[in-house]
């Protein structure tokens, strides 16, 4: 497929990207099994591991793969109308920070973790596979989730640039936002606070 820039195109699917990160399917998930606000529960993080707490995997694993389809499914959009993979990235980026500052949530969001995820195995899916793997690592070793993210994301742009360097700007932008989103729970963690499972 030829690969096109159409700005207004990028506009709408950007805009559609960030409108879809912006749904944070932790809430609606917690309401369907009865379970309390995330946002209440531990680091306060509407996303799949504060839901794990209160409610196990099953909830948590709904929750993950809600959050990680909304980004991977406008990256496949913004793929298939043809767009360029810089552009595509662009999209990815939009959902994340949709997840992150939800304009349907008073702009209070979640880590962005889980769309990432999404939206990297759509866009870059050896370098997101590996970068699991990081995350699987870390976390069996560990048991921290933060830790897990924080070292998995930062290994992103390293793995790009070696496996799909096409998308190292994708993944450099991505490792700063989700690290400074985790700048609470870097704090927790140097203070031994930090909650592991």
């Amino acid at each position: 497929m030829t690969h096109i820039s159409d700005p207004v195109l990028i506009v709408l699917l950007c805009t559609l990207a960030y409108l879809a990160g912006s749904v944070l399917f932790a809430l609606p998930v917690c309401r369907v099994w009865g379970l309390p606000d995330p946002r209440a529960q531990g680091s306060g993080n509407p996303g799949a591991t504060n839901v794990y707490r209160t409610g196990g995997w099953a909830p948590a694993a709904t929750t993950l793969v809600l959050d990680a389809a909304k980004g991977g499914f406008v990256v496949w959009l913004a793929g298939i109308a043809g767009l360029s993979i810089l552009a595509q990235a662009m999209v990815a980026l939009c959902a994340v920070t949709g997840h992150m500052i939800p304009v349907f949530y008073r702009f209070k969001g979640g880590k962005g973790v889980a769309t990432a995820l999404g939206a990297g195995l759509a866009l870059a899916p050896l370098t997101t596979l590996m970068m699991s793997a990081v995350w699987a690592l870390v976390m069996w070793r560990w048991r921290i989730s933060a830790l897990a993210s924080i070292i998995a994301i930062l290994s992103g742009p390293l793995l790009s640039a070696t496996l799909e360097p096409e998308t190292l700007s994708l993944f450099g932008l991505l490792a700063l936002l989700i690290v400074v989103r985790h700048r609470d729970n870097l704090i927790r963690m140097a203070q031994g606070r930090e909650p592991g499972f």
